[in-house]
C-alpha cells in the first residue's frame, strides 16, 4: 500500500520564492519565464558531495528487497527518466506495477507528485517505491540498516550531513531530493526560440499555433503542465480510479495528473497505464476516442462530440512542435 497518508500527514511546507535558488550552489540559473521552485531548497542545499550521493543511491540497487532494482530501472536517463521498456514497470521478481513510470524533471516545481497527486513533498516520493510490494518491496528501516552497515556509504553521509550521528531515513529522502531537483529541463528548441537564440521551422510554428489554441489550457507553458487532474476520457468505466483513491471523491473518478509535454517525444509509451504506443495514438485519442464520463473533462465538451477535432495536418505540425520540446543536453549530461 503507498504511503499518500503518511507523505500528507508527516510533512507541512511552504513554497520557497526565487531567491531560494540561490541558497542551492548547484541548482542551475532559470531563465526568465520559469516558475519559482515550489521545493525549499533553503532547507536541503543542493552540494557537489550530496547530488552525488543522490545519483548513486538512485542506481543502486540495494533500496529493494532483494537488491536487484534501483529507481534508475524505471526512470532512464536517455528518454528524459521514464521507462520507454514496459507500459506498466517491473519490480522485484518482475512484479508488475499498476501505473506507467512518468519522468522525472523539473520535480522542482511540481506541486504534488504520482499521478494522482498522492504525495506533496519531493522528499517523500522515494518510499512509495521502495515500500510498494510490486516494486521494490522493501522498508525504509532495512534500507537504512543496509545503509549503515555498508562500507562507504556512512562516511559519504557524513560529509554531506555532519552534525549527523547514523544515518537515518530523512537523510536519505533528502539525498535522493538533492539528485531529482537537479533534473531541470530548460534547454530544448522551444527554450532556445523563446530565447531569442533559434526560430521554429514554418512546420514547428504551425504546430505552437495548434497548441496553443487547442492543448495550452492543461499542458501550460513553461511547464507544459497545469499540474492539475483530469478525466480524458480513456474510459467510461475506472479500474484503476486515479485521484479518487487519494480525495476518495466520485467527483475525481478517472482523474490523472496532467503530464507535462517536455521531451514527450522521447517518453513514451503514454497514459498512466501507457496503453498508447505513440504521440500519433494519442492525438487520434483526443481526436475521435474520447469516451463520455460523468467527470470528463470540461475542455473536452466543448465541440459536437467529446474531444478535440485534429485535422491530419494538424496532428503532423504538432508533433513536429512538441518535439522542439525535447531537451536533448538533459539526456546527454555526463552529470546523470
Amino acid at each position: 500500500m503507498r504511503l499518500y497518508l503518511f507523505a500528507i500527514s508527516l510533512l507541512l511546507f511552504t513554497s520557497c520564492g526565487k531567491d531560494d535558488k540561490d541558497e542551492a550552489s548547484l541548482f542551475p540559473k532559470l531563465p526568465d519565464y520559469f516558475p519559482s521552485p515550489v521545493y525549499p531548497l533553503n532547507e536541503n542545499p543542493i552540494t557537489q558531495d550530496g547530488f552525488v550521493l543522490g545519483k548513486d543511491l538512485f542506481n543502486d540497487p540495494l533500496l529493494s528487497s532483494d537488491n536487484s532494482v534501483a529507481c534508475s530501472n524505471c526512470h532512464v536517463k536517455a528518454v528524459a527518466f521514464t521507462d520507454p521498456q514496459h507500459a506498466l514497470s517491473l519490480g522485484v521478481n518482475e512484479r508488475s506495477g499498476i501505473r506507467n513510470a512518468p519522468p522525472i524533471v523539473n520535480m522542482a516545481f511540481m506541486k504534488e507528485f504520482m499521478w494522482d497527486g498522492g504525495v506533496v513533498h519531493l522528499d517523500f516520493v522515494p518510499p512509495n517505491a521502495i515500500e510498494n510490494p510490486l516494486e521494490m518491496d522493501e522498508k525504509m528501516a532495512h534500507v537504512v540498516a543496509k545503509l549503515n552497515r555498508h562500507s562507504s556509504y556512512p562516511g559519504r553521509f557524513k560529509k554531506v550531513f555532519p552534525t549527523m550521528d547514523t544515518i537515518t531515513s530523512p537523510l536519505l529522502l533528502k539525498a535522493l531530493a538533492q539528485f531529482q531537483l537537479m533534473l531541470v529541463s530548460q534547454a530544448s528548441k522551444y527554450d532556445k526560440v523563446r530565447q531569442g537564440k533559434s526560430e521554429f521551422t514554418a512546420t514547428e510554428a504551425r504546430g505552437y499555433e495548434t497548441y496553443k489554441q487547442k492543448c495550452a489550457s492543461c499542458h501550460t507553458e513553461p511547464l507544459f503542465s497545469n499540474q492539475q487532474f483530469f478525466n480524458n476520457g480513456l474510459d467510461t468505466q475506472f479500474a484503476d480510479e486515479g485521484r479518487a483513491r487519494i480525495t476518495e471523491s466520485a467527483l475525481d473518478l478517472g482523474k490523472f495528473k496532467v503530464p507535462s509535454l517536455r521531451n514527450v517525444v522521447i517518453t513514451a509509451p503514454y497514459m498512466h497505464d501507457g496503453r498508447f504506443k505513440d504521440l500519433n495514438a494519442v492525438l487520434e485519442h483526443y481526436n475521435n476516442g474520447v469516451k463520455y464520463s460523468a467527470t470528463l473533462a470540461a475542455q473536452l465538451q466543448s465541440g459536437a462530440k467529446p474531444g478535440i477535432a485534429l485535422s491530419v495536418s494538424e496532428k503532423a505540425d504538432l508533433i513536429a512542435f512538441l518535439s522542439t520540446l525535447t531537451d536533448y543536453e538533459l539526456i546527454s549530461d555526463p552529470r546523470f
